[in-house]
């Protein structure tokens, strides 16, 4: 598995409450929301990375989940274009931040791609087709990968809001997925760690070096990762759940 040495961040904007969500779990606090987000960014900072910290965005609610704006990898990055028209725009600066340190490409019209619906596993990556990435968007993604000799497959998303928000890859042929994921089919060569269906958030948990990010409060997932040999890092993230965001979308690794 890659070893990350940079995330960019962005942090909440005080207009947060009014981003997209399916959850309906309550308004988020802003403040403990705040919290929370600085606690993530030291736990980044112990897995290794150097973090580049954005200013909120009041303008883009949903723009703290930076991870949706792009794909990047260490050689190269790919430009999302969002598949909410609410959020077409928070793309315009990470472009802007990714330009000198990478290639970069572009998903065009009539594309729709979110960071959100894309795996890398190694040498492969998984697009998931949701509502917020469409065909367009896979096949453009598809062709940009397999010029630098990625393996490229594209999955089905069904009753979830992003492809990783049901299945996380950790390394060492090890993933991590809700019990109600329906392609499980498609991972067949893979070790899979079902999480609990009370535990279904804990999906979204976070490889980064030598640490897993596991959201906190679902000690069953947390004991099955820990028992794979993994150092876990647990992090409340009360206030994201509430908007439909978890521990990858918080954040660009490369």
């Amino acid at each position: 598995m890659s070893t990350f040495t940079k995330a960019i961040v962005r942090k909440p904007a005080a207009t947060f409450a009014n981003g997209i969500s399916t959850a309906n779990l309550g308004k988020p606090d802003y403040y403990l929301a705040l919290k929370q987000h600085e606690a993530y960014c030291e736990a980044l900072i112990k897995c290794g990375l150097q973090l580049t910290v954005l200013d909120a965005n009041a303008d883009f609610p949903d723009s703290c989940f930076v991870e949706d704006t792009a794909v990047v990898t260490p050689d190269f990055g790919v430009i999302a274009r969002p598949g909410d028209p609410r959020r077409l725009g928070e793309e315009k600066e990470i472009k802007n931040i990714l330009k000198p340190l990478m290639k970069l490409h572009y998903i065009e019209e009539p594309g729709k791609m979110e960071g959100g619906d894309i795996m890398q596993a190694d040498d492969k990556f998984y697009i998931g087709l949701s509502g917020r990435t469409n065909l367009s968007g896979s096949k453009q993604l598809n062709k940009i990968l397999t010029q630098y000799n990625y393996d490229v497959f594209s999955i089905p998303v069904c009753n979830l809001l992003h492809f990783k928000t049901g299945v996380n890859y950790l390394g060492d042929n090890n993933l991590i997925m809700q019990r109600s994921f329906c392609s499980k089919d498609d991972f067949k060569a893979y070790n899979q760690i079902i999480v609990d269906r009370k535990e279904k958030y804990a999906a979204n948990s976070l490889r980064i070096n030598n640490y897993v990010l596991v959201p906190q409060g679902f000690p069953k997932t947390k004991a099955s990762i820990e028992q794979l040999g993994y150092q876990v890092i647990e992090l409340d993230l009360s206030e994201f759940q509430k908007m439909d965001g978890g521990l990858s979308c918080l954040s660009l690794r490369f």
